[in-house]
């Protein structure tokens, strides 16, 4: 009796450890590895070496209901579906528009925000550009970000402009400031910022939505299960408030002139 004992004890010890060892590997495992292009105040920037926004907060509260950790994995803008479609992150949660050109490559869960395109100009030309249709005059000379709705937006509502790349907001301001634009496409939230920051008071946003869009996270095609739970987490947060309120403290003014 005492052998078999001995004998049972080591098989015993070895299962408990591959047993440990899986569930310490499912641990390490359950990570939500979330891409995102940290140059799009408010929906995800960095500030004091750390990426914030709104979107960073609506990552930690899926990756909570989703009983996650969660991993930031910056990247361009640009780079972000390749990088999705290559396995590299999970999803793409990066205040994202939905279009029919995405999605044949990602699947998108349930929107969280609707946006649309606004011009911004200076302050000082808000006579020049503050009518209707100012803005399409052949010649003017347009900013847009690549590979971006506002310069989808452009390329086929505004073919007479001059249109020029700039890879961030920040790098357009400076051409509107130095005249090397006269006009800036980009989304809402980039226009709701500069009405909560003293320090853009030179330029001025002409708060009429371009487009009507939709912002929603992606997943790669064949991750079904990812999809439904990430809807089912999104749903939990909206009928919480917890969406919103993310929203109302990153965006505290919300500025549209209809």
């Amino acid at each position: 009796m005492r052998a078999e004992r001995c004998a049972f004890l080591p098989r015993l010890f070895l299962l408990i450890t591959l047993l440990a060892g899986q569930a310490l590997t499912a641990v390490v495992a359950a990570t939500l590895v979330v891409g995102m292009s940290s140059d799009y105040e408010p929906l995800v920037f960095e500030k004091n070496g750390k990426v914030v926004g709104i979107e960073p907060d609506n990552a930690r509260e899926v990756a909570a209901e989703l009983d996650m950790d969660v991993r930031f994995v910056t990247l361009p803008f640009a780079d972000l579906l390749a990088a999705l479609e290559a396995g590299k992150i999970d999803i793409v949660m990066s205040g994202m528009s939905i279009t029919e050109e995405r999605k044949q490559r990602v699947t998108f869960a349930e929107p969280f925000m609707e946006v649309g395109q606004m011009a911004i100009v200076r302050s000082a030309d808000i006579g020049q550009f503050g009518y209707p249709r100012a803005i399409y005059r052949a010649g003017v000379r347009v900013g847009v970000e690549p590979n971006t709705t506002g310069a989808m937006y452009v390329a086929e509502s505004m073919s007479e402009a001059v249109v020029s790349d700039y890879q961030r907001p920040e790098e357009a301001f400076a051409a509107l400031r130095a005249r090397e634009i006269d006009v800036y496409i980009h989304d809402a939230p980039t226009s709701w910022r500069i009405a909560n920051s003293g320090k853009d008071a030179d330029l001025f946003s002409l708060y009429r939505l371009l487009t009507k869009e939709q912002l929603a996270w992606a997943v790669r095609k064949d991750d079904d299960k990812l999809l439904r739970r990430v809807n089912e987490a999104r749903s939990v947060l909206e009928q919480s408030g917890r969406l919103r309120a993310i929203q109302d403290y990153w965006i505290p003014v919300k500025v549209e002139v209809k």
